[in-house]
């Protein structure tokens, strides 16, 4: 297993291999000209120097990431972390890898709308560094993504509320002011009512949610830093 101390040790070559200097020669930001490059030079790509290799390996499965392959993305991204930690390398070239890779391989499942995959991969980068506020913030949202029983409901019923708001309405309009005019102004703040009920179970639905989901975040942080502490 390589060590990252040994590495810093060891001269650094002057010489890089042609299929290196080819894939440096790639134009930064031309994502699919990376993929098309790597996907074409695979074998010999696998037989570099383990630094050139890894180099072209996280640049691929970053634009694989970039042009939404979340799919390929993630088996990707799953041979990196696992190369990362097989050579013990949290951190190359001066990026976080270990984490940098996993948070994409989070937002490539949430792409895919795998919230289940999602929430676990977020748990274990929040378990890794529970001062990530990039993490607890996406784990939010996913947990908010996700749509528990009681928004399905509070939605339900906003919707049943606004229908009858709606036909309050028609009521006013096509009968009461017709017909029963003395009793426009009823039905009116009747409407009115209505509506104002279903807005707030709506917002209400939401804010709750939003809430319940910010504070089992701070609760699940606030756990992995006190057991930290002890």
């Amino acid at each position: 297993m390589t060590n990252v101390k040994q590495l810093k040790m060891l001269p650094q070559s002057t010489y890089h291999s042609k299929e290196y200097r080819d894939f440096r020669a790639i134009e930064p930001g031309d994502w699919r000209g990376v993929i098309r490059f790597y996907e074409k030079n695979e074998t010999a790509i696998r037989g570099l120097d383990f630094e050139e290799y890894f180099e072209l390996l996280l640049a691929y499965t970053d634009a694989l990431f970039e042009i939404g392959a979340w799919q390929k993305h993630l088996l990707m991204a799953d041979v990196v972390v696992e190369t990362s930690v097989m050579e013990n390398l949290p951190e190359f070239n001066g990026r976080e890898v270990f984490r940098h890779t996993l948070f994409r391989k989070a937002a490539s499942h949430f792409n895919l709308l795998e919230l289940n995959q999602t929430e676990h991969v977020l748990r274990e980068l929040l378990r890794i560094a529970p001062q990530d506020s990039d993490s607890a913030a996406f784990l939010q949202k996913c947990l908010r993504t996700m749509r528990p029983w009681l928004v399905r409901q509070t939605r339900a019923m906003a919707i049943v509320l606004f229908f009858v708001a709606a036909f309050g309405v028609l009521l006013e309009i096509l009968v009461i002011r017709n017909f029963y005019e003395s009793w426009t102004m009823t039905v009116r703040a009747a409407w009115w009512g209505v509506l104002g009920v279903g807005l707030v179970v709506l917002v209400s639905g939401e804010v709750f949610h939003r809430w319940r989901c910010q504070r089992e975040v701070e609760q699940f942080v606030n756990k992995i830093k006190e057991r930290r502490k002890s």
